[in-house]
């Protein structure tokens, strides 16, 4: 059937040395796809899309004439006129959808255009994940037909001049199809509330009343949410009062970090499905049990691009350099950190998406996030990404039977040298400079550079121990509570001048 629909006869297929499945392939067809729906639009008959379509190597042809944005230049080039109502700016017809999206590096909310285009292909993909609840050991069917406590942004959208704005959670809840609506939670009502505090308060109100069998959620938000359960009804454990609770669907942060606080919540295990979903698309899901990594999407409705993070293609501040070589699917190689560039159903072309991911299983295109192009500490050379940080959390909490549910860091002057300062929530009995010790002597074993700089200009580290309650009261002031927020792993710039600020006027 796939051979049909690109009129190419096997012979050529085979010489070709392109499987029917794969992965270039693949993404050579959802370029052509994209390209062909949107070469009539202000940006196809810019960037000729027609010429693309028509070359014997579209994909290179796509990189050689296009160029790669970042929010702020494709906003400013093309996105701020969909705002005005202008149709056919980036992608066929109108935007009447918004996914606000502020990342966790800047103040500003960006405005990341959705559509029927995105949300179907979006749809697309989460049926085939559940679907892949079939390759799960002993996978508990029962809990499937159960209620799925989605904790996410409010569905009470922002409405604008011609168009409706809010988290991409709250618009993929409020266009969720009619049967899925008796399986979810917290209801129309309830998810409709912008207040955070009074959604997580009602949640809990309503918690008995559920037969809940999945949670989906940031880490961070489902933890305080079945703490709080537990403590209302004064319960040894979730299952408790949710008795066929088996699945938690996680994603936006590494899981690890929190893992050990989160089993403390628990009367049995769960089954733990990761997903990267963004504002700009479903990128990847978890396909079958204990898999190294998560699976791109390469045959949906996104054209996906990865350029290597290195000194050479990205600067001090993590900015994009001029000339930066963006490799293929068939082009990356595995165990090394690339930059995502993601073209999309909803206009988003060559889009620095801001995280970076590395390739576990290059046959399988399974990859895991490893943090993002802004949130890295690199002061003299100790590239420290916040997959070595989450790591360095995760060894320490299970070896000292504790737990952090945040933690930030950021690089600071030390005399004429350096010094990395941590931040770390933990309501448990510890030591901070036995912590500090730790967390330094794991990342020396993680880290090569950094294990060489802490001999030379990294002079020091200093470790702070502050209250979860601490980082939830930081998130309120920059108006960032709520389910897709997330606290960054790095601070730099103004957001640390903020923290530093916000640290010296609170109580300890």
């Amino acid at each position: 059937m796939a051979l049909i629909e690109i009129n190419l006869p096997k012979t050529i297929v085979s010489a070709l040395g392109l499987p029917e499945n794969s992965p270039r392939r693949q993404q050579i067809k959802v370029l052509k796809k994209i390209l062909r729906k949107a070469q009539f639009t202000e940006f196809g008959q810019q960037y000729k899309f027609d010429e693309i379509l028509l070359s014997k190597h579209p994909g290179k042809k796509f990189q050689e004439i296009v160029p790669a944005f970042t929010y702020n230049t494709i906003y400013e080039q093309w996105w701020h006129k969909t705002l005005d109502g202008v149709p056919d700016v980036c992608w066929p017809g109108k935007i009447k959808y918004y996914a606000l999206s502020s990342g966790t590096s800047e103040s500003a909310s960006k405005f990341i255009p959705i559509t029927n285009d995105l949300l179907k292909g979006n749809k697309m993909v989460m049926i085939k994940q559940l679907l892949t609840l079939r390759n799960y050991d002993e996978v508990p069917l029962a809990s499937v037909s159960k209620g799925w406590l989605t904790l996410g942004g409010s569905t009470d959208l922002q409405k604008n001049h011609g168009y409706y704005a809010g988290d991409l959670s709250g618009i993929t809840a409020k266009k969720a199809p009619i049967w899925f609506q008796p399986f979810y939670k917290p209801g129309k009502k309830i998810a409709k509330e912008k207040d955070w505090n009074k959604k997580l308060q009602d949640i809990v109100d309503k918690a008995p009343q559920w037969d809940i069998g999945f949670v989906v959620g940031v880490p961070a938000w489902i933890q305080m949410c079945m703490e709080m359960i537990i403590e209302k009804y004064q319960l040894n454990n979730i299952h408790d009062i949710w008795p066929n609770l088996a699945f938690f669907v996680h994603g936006g942060v590494s899981f690890e970090p929190y893992k050990k606080g989160f089993e403390k919540l628990l009367g049995k295990p769960l089954t733990y499905i990761e997903t990267y979903l963004a504002s700009e698309g479903f990128i990847a899901y978890q396909d079958k049990q204990n898999a190294k990594g998560m699976r791109l999407v390469t045959n949906g409705h996104l054209f996906l691009e990865f350029i290597e993070f290195t000194d050479r293609n990205f600067d001090g501040d993590g900015n994009l350099v001029e000339g930066a070589k963006a490799l293929m699917i068939h082009e990356v190689e595995e165990n090394k950190d690339y930059a995502l560039l993601i073209s999309t159903t909803a206009g988003a072309w060559r889009y620095l998406i801001g995280d970076t991911i590395r390739f576990t299983d290059k046959e399988r295109c399974e990859v895991i996030i490893t943090g993002r192009t802004k949130h890295f500490l690199s002061l003299v050379g100790e590239h420290l990404s916040v997959d070595n940080m989450n790591k360095a959390i995760q060894l320490v909490s299970e070896e000292l039977n504790i737990s952090i549910p945040e933690f930030t860091v950021c690089g600071i002057p030390y005399g004429n040298f350096f010094a990395h300062h941590w931040y770390v929530a933990c309501n448990d009995a510890i030591n901070a400079e036995q912590l500090k010790a730790m967390i330094d002597e794991k990342l020396k074993i993680l880290n090569d550079d950094y294990a060489v700089e802490r001999k030379s200009a990294l002079k020091e580290v200093f470790l702070d121990i502050l209250s979860e309650e601490q980082f939830m009261d930081f998130m309120k002031m920059k108006g960032k509570l709520g389910g897709q927020h997330k606290f960054p792993r790095v601070l730099k710039g103004k957001m640390l001048e903020d923290w530093q600020r916000f640290l010296n006027t609170v109580p300890a």
